[in-house]
């Protein structure tokens, strides 16, 4: 067997249809365009949304909201989450992603240490924000906080 004797399977590739090739081809005269209209003349193409002159759907809905450009988004990881790392280790962001949190979210996103849960270990955290509940828990027990 080589690349020479290689075939599709019948069925798999369909030709295109062939369309103004005269009327016994069944696609002759408009060409499956029908008669007259936007649609039927070239170069035929509506915007996105276009409603044939009608307010369109997008504008008569009313716009809601605020999207603030400078919003940070983190990742939150609560301090109960922390325990299964050994007694003195550096937990950063690295160390997170690989112990499965934050999955792709932590590489763009900064990590947020929050406060819900007890920790029984000693660790130095490194972090981009933590709430005042999760620092006074890890210094409590003797850890270290690093806002990076």
């Amino acid at each position: 067997m080589d690349l020479s004797s290689l075939t599709n399977t019948p069925g798999a590739r369909k030709s295109r249809k062939r369309v103004g090739r005269g009327m016994g081809s069944g696609t002759g005269k408009t060409s499956s365009r029908g008669h007259k209209g936007q649609g039927s003349r070239k170069g035929h193409k509506q915007k996105l949304g276009f409603e044939g002159g009608q307010m369109p759907l997008m504008r008569r809905l009313p716009k809601r909201g605020f999207k603030n450009p400078n919003r940070v988004p983190y990742y939150g990881v609560n301090v109960g989450d922390l325990e299964r790392f050994e007694d003195g280790t550096v937990v950063d962001s690295e160390v997170l992603l690989a112990a499965g949190f934050g999955y792709r979210s932590a590489k763009t996103a900064g990590v947020k240490i929050l406060g819900d849960g007890e920790l029984t270990k000693r660790l130095v955290v490194k972090a981009s924000a933590f709430s005042a509940t999760a620092k006074a828990k890890i210094e409590a027990k003797g850890g270290t906080c690093e806002q990076i």
